[in-house]
């Protein structure tokens, strides 16, 4: 298969980071055990991630093939794991906060990278589509991965205990195999490049993409998608914690089985991509998404579970809840291949930096919201929220679908 070493590196540098970036909602709920951190103020974690990711994007995605999108994602590996191998002697909260950042840091140089080399290794509008659908689906494969990684490491009987900071040990490991893989990596970034610009000219290619309005909508599109996604993986441990009263394990487990739902949807839009049109299937999954949250949100009310509860005898809502993610999951890969496929190669590291940028603000707000609204009245009416935006989502969509991009323009 043509490109299938550097294909393959793309795949594991993103469960990398889909395991670090994804592991927020682990987190919180263990700073509120482990050190009493109240919803409000851990959800500042969210910040600490998705902020530096936005800034680092915004500053770094117009000239980043200048510096080369191999070299930048070496960069990356090595911050996180020199981070990794610091957190198990980690015992105050702003040891994570600096976790998050680094990670932050580190994923705008992989994302930026990783979106740009998509256009390098296909050959078709269709094969970028389905390549980016399995590629966001292997992402959430990490996501499944790392919830039940850290649930491993989880102490039930004993809510103070730090045991679980042993799993950065092995993430620690896995991000410099990660390195290592990408290290003996060949991949040709000439196409990438833009040889007739300079810095200045990288930066007004940049600021050309705001003058179109299908980028304006898609942007809109991305960070609303983004603000319900984040809002429902951070929030999911400690809403079957709290709401569900699952054991914290089996709370961390059901991050999983949402990452896996999210799997599955994007493996599946990969495979729907080459027989539909991208508006249909992101119609479709936003309605659907909406309607089982109507569906499944009231079963949750006046639940009451045993604390010998485990995946075997649970409850139906249970698992309802998490696999509402499988109707979310194929909506991101399906707008962000439309306009990737849509603008010239040369752009393609501009629009992977507005992507990045406007995906962290979007789940930055989107956490920030959800924990407020949970801490002040209800995890249910936290999620009844997302209906807004939802809404705003199907619209921004439409028109984007309506608006054509003149590259020559």
């Amino acid at each position: 298969m043509k490109n299938f070493n550097i294909k393959a590196v793309l795949f594991l540098n993103y469960f990398v980071f889909a395991i670090l970036l994804n592991s927020v909602g682990t987190v919180i709920l263990q700073m509120q055990q482990n050190f009493g951190i109240s919803k409000s103020s851990a959800s500042v974690l969210e910040g600490f991630k998705d902020l530096p990711i936005a800034i680092c994007s915004f500053i770094l995605a117009s000239f980043l093939p200048k510096i080369g999108i191999k070299k930048s994602m070496l960069i990356a590996l090595f911050l996180v794991s020199c981070m990794c191998f610091v957190m198990p002697f980690s015992n105050e909260f702003w040891f994570f906060k600096l976790l998050f950042t680094i990670v932050g840091i580190s994923f705008a140089l992989i994302k930026i990278s990783v979106f740009t080399s998509i256009g390098l290794v296909t050959n078709t509008d269709k094969e970028h589509s389905s390549f980016m659908g399995y590629l966001e689906g292997f992402f959430m494969i990490g996501v499944l991965v790392g919830n039940v990684l850290f649930s491993l490491f989880i102490d039930d009987h004993n809510p103070k205990s730090t045991h679980w900071l042993n799993v950065y040990w092995v993430l620690g490991a896995l991000s410099t195999l990660s390195f290592l893989f990408l290290f003996f990596s060949k991949l040709n970034e000439n196409e990438a490049k833009s040889e007739k610009t300079d810095l200045l000219g990288d930066l007004r290619n940049s600021a050309s993409l705001f003058s179109y309005r299908k980028v304006l909508f898609f942007l809109l599109c991305a960070f609303l998608f983004v603000l319900v996604e984040q809002s429902f993986q951070t929030w999911t441990p400690t809403f079957y914690k709290e709401i569900l009263k699952v054991p914290t394990s089996m709370s961390i487990q059901a991050g999983a089985v949402l990452a896996g739902a999210f799997a599955l949807g994007r493996f599946l839009s990969g495979f729907f991509s080459k027989k539909f049109s991208w508006i249909y299937v992101v119609s479709f999954c936003v309605i659907g998404f909406a309607i089982s949250i109507l569906l499944v949100l009231p079963l949750t009310h006046n639940i009451h579970i045993d604390t010998g509860t485990t995946w075997l005898n649970a409850p139906l809502v249970v698992y309802l809840f998490p696999l509402m993610g499988g109707l979310l999951a194929p909506i991101y890969p399906s707008i962000n291949s439309v306009i990737l496929a849509s603008i010239p190669k040369y752009l393609h590291s501009a629009m992977s930096g507005l992507i990045v940028v406007f995906s962290a603000i979007g789940g930055t707000i989107g956490s920030i919201i959800t924990g407020l609204v949970f801490e002040k009245f209800s995890g249910q009416q936290a999620f009844y929220l997302s209906l807004i935006p939802l809404s705003m989502l199907i619209v921004s969509a439409i028109f984007m679908n309506k608006l054509k991009i003149n590259p020559k323009k």
